[in-house]
């Protein structure tokens, strides 16, 4: 069983550790490298489009995405801030919900294509949504999960595009429902969905029926879905 989560945006400018990127054996550190490859070749004028920020800071993002294989790491679920993380609360997780997330959480990267939560990664910054990146990585994912007996798929729609789900993956949405209108709980739904996996880790579920003992700011699991009537 494995549970598909996003990466965040903001990364933890926290001590790292003495290893190098180019040292741990990452799984797809081949396809990692032709992600840098591929970075090499963009133009300065480009890169404001590719890293959506100013381009002074575009330009440091560059540098750094260019350089991982020599930069320090630390574990993913240390490295990714957030809400989703915030709510997730590693540390104040007891170590048999540590390792119910290490071996049932993947964290989909547009750099690094899968993590567990100890995966070492060094600081970067690279979407899933440019550079065709999902369609580089998509028979790559689809590959690595096509065997699994069960998937939670928690991923917002731009990673759900880097893989192909199986007939074994449930996908979990939590939405607001308004005035009979049904929409996606977008940016306010990241703290369920970090309290969500906080749950699962806790009460080691692996069956969806279990999911109807979760509730959190008034999302409710329907069935098919957590929904949140307003």
């Amino acid at each position: 069983m494995k549970i598909l989560i996003p990466p965040s945006e903001g990364k933890a400018k926290i001590k790292s550790l003495d290893i190098l990127f180019k040292d741990t054996n990452f799984k797809f550190s081949k396809y990692t490298q032709q992600i840098v490859d591929l970075l090499c070749l963009i133009e300065n004028e480009d890169l404001t489009s590719v890293y959506g920020t100013s381009q002074d800071k575009a330009i440091m993002f560059h540098r750094q995405n260019q350089d991982i294989f020599n930069s320090k790491c630390v574990p993913a679920i240390e490295r990714y801030t957030g809400v989703v993380y915030d709510h997730i609360d590693w540390n104040s997780l007891s170590k048999k919900a540590q390792t119910y997330m290490t071996n049932h959480i993947i964290i989909f990267s547009g750099l690094f294509g899968l993590l567990t939560p100890d995966t070492l990664i060094p600081d970067y910054k690279l979407k899933m949504n440019v550079l065709s990146l999902k369609n580089l990585w998509k028979p790559i994912i689809s590959e690595s999960l096509q065997s699994e007996d069960l998937i939670f798929d928690l991923l917002p729609q731009v990673h759900r595009k880097a893989y192909t789900p199986t007939k074994n993956t449930i996908h979990i949405d939590f939405l607001v429902k308004r005035q009979g209108k049904t929409s996606a709980a977008g940016h306010f739904g990241k703290a369920v969905k970090g309290q969500f996996i906080r749950f699962l880790a806790q009460n080691q579920i692996k069956k969806t029926k279990d999911f109807s003992k979760f509730e959190y700011d008034g999302f409710k699991w329907d069935g098919k879905h957590f929904v949140k009537n307003t």
